[in-house]
């Protein structure tokens, strides 16, 4: 640190805190602070007056009156009687859900498809050109009414499927039904259910959840335990242990056992009455959001893969096949392992893209956190402001811990500099 006060520095005045560059950057750092601090005092202030002048408060006790409404889908017990804090808690359980599976799907949909746009044949090559070029050139919100009004319009109803010889039949080994108003699809059932963990509030865990749950984490840490002691055996030896059985074995066995313990299985849905019932009748509003999210944000992650694969230096795929690999092989083991450098940090934009996108759902009727919190109990309560930020936290807060955990795989896969 250098002092101040020696022979040779001169003494402080305040024109250097203009002049004097070791000052100035930090001057005006504090300047530019205080405007934004008094233009968001300026903000607040402002706010709060008019709210005043038109006899309303800012307050959060609507959370905790009656809902009176109610939601098609709910992945936990809700009636109209519950709250809008319970209503605006299963709007979020349904965003989650409709996120969740359309990051998997649009993955998967993403990478098959920027693949096979590199592809020798000509065929596959054009068609997925056609379908990059269709999904991104077109609204989403129109993609998302086109998939609702095929399901709606296209789609059998219930009682197609009833009789010797019925109408429609079921799809996937005879265990998903589409209708046109719902999606009947199989639900795990247990022959020994264990009964469920009560937290109160109508919020319960089956044991056998988190069984499995327990027997997961505790695998995944068996199975760190075992890597790190092959580790240390080949820096000792130089000799690397066969641990792929065990890691395998401490994976799966005890989900196994559990599994046959409590009899786990697919309770497929059957007709019976007007409706199928013994499985999940999922809304086809959720389908259809997520479908078109799907092959929407896989348009995008498909041009992301592209670029990453071609980013890859042409040599090395010559190398691997010049060591006899095959091209699966090839692009398995050496090309897209380089190029996740290159498609993590552009992945990660199309997954917040598709969470926020997800407020779309309002237009087919699924009722995520935008239809409940910034829908229904907004126009029941006339707490506009109160909801808008509610839900602008929440999508803060969801995008934030999508971006952490993309950024902690990023630094993980990608290239170690000495």
């Amino acid at each position: 640190m250098t002092d101040m006060s020696a022979p040779g520095n001169p003494p402080f005045r305040p024109s250097m805190l203009i002049y004097d560059r070791r000052y100035r950057s930090m001057t005006f750092q504090v300047i530019v602070f205080i405007l934004v601090m008094a233009l968001a005092w300026w903000l607040v202030n402002n706010t709060i007056r008019n709210l005043a002048a038109l006899g309303k408060d800012f307050n959060f006790g609507f959370l905790w009156q009656r809902a009176g409404y109610d939601i098609p889908q709910t992945p936990i017990p809700y009636t109209s009687d519950d709250t809008h804090l319970r209503a605006a808690f299963v709007g979020l359980l349904n965003t989650l859900i409709v996120s969740i599976l359309g990051c998997i799907a649009a993955t998967f949909v993403g990478i098959v498809a920027g693949v096979a746009r590199l592809s020798n044949n000509w065929l596959i090559a054009r068609l997925m050109t056609v379908y990059v070029e269709a999904f991104r050139n077109v609204p989403l919100l129109l993609w998302i009414l086109i998939v609702f009004a095929v399901f709606t319009e296209v789609m059998p109803p219930p009682n197609a499927f009833r009789g010797d010889d019925p109408a429609a039949s079921m799809i996937l080994f005879d265990h998903v039904a589409l209708t046109n108003r719902y999606t009947a699809i199989p639900t795990l059932a247990m022959t020994n259910d264990p009964g469920s963990l009560d937290l109160g509030a109508r919020i319960t865990f089956n044991w056998a959840t988190i069984a499995f749950v327990v027997v997961l984490i505790a695998g995944w840490i068996a199975r760190r335990m075992i890597r790190d002691w092959a580790q240390r055996v080949q820096d000792q030896t130089g000799g690397r242990p066969t641990t792929w059985w065990a890691s395998l074995a401490v994976m799966t066995v005890p989900s196994l056992l559990l599994i046959w313990y409590f009899g786990l299985h697919f309770e497929t849905p059957e007709l019976r009455g007007f409706n199928f019932s013994g499985g999940i009748n999922v809304q086809n509003g959720l389908v259809a959001l997520w479908l078109a999210l799907t092959l929407y944000t896989g348009a995008f992650i498909a041009e992301i893969v592209r670029a990453g694969i071609l980013a890859v230096n042409r040599g090395q795929s010559e190398a691997a096949f010049a060591l006899g690999l095959r091209p699966r092989r090839t692009m398995s083991l050496v090309i897209l392992p380089q190029a996740l450098r290159v498609i993590i940090p552009p992945l990660i934009s199309q997954y917040l893209n598709l969470m926020k996108n997800s407020s779309l759902a309002i237009a087919v009727g699924y009722m995520d956190i935008k239809g409940t919190l910034g829908g229904t109990t907004l126009n029941q309560t006339g707490r506009e402001l109160e909801s808008i930020v509610l839900m602008m936290g929440v999508y803060l807060v969801l995008s934030l811990i999508i971006s952490a955990g993309m950024n902690l795989f990023n630094a993980r896969v990608k290239l170690k500099e000495r």
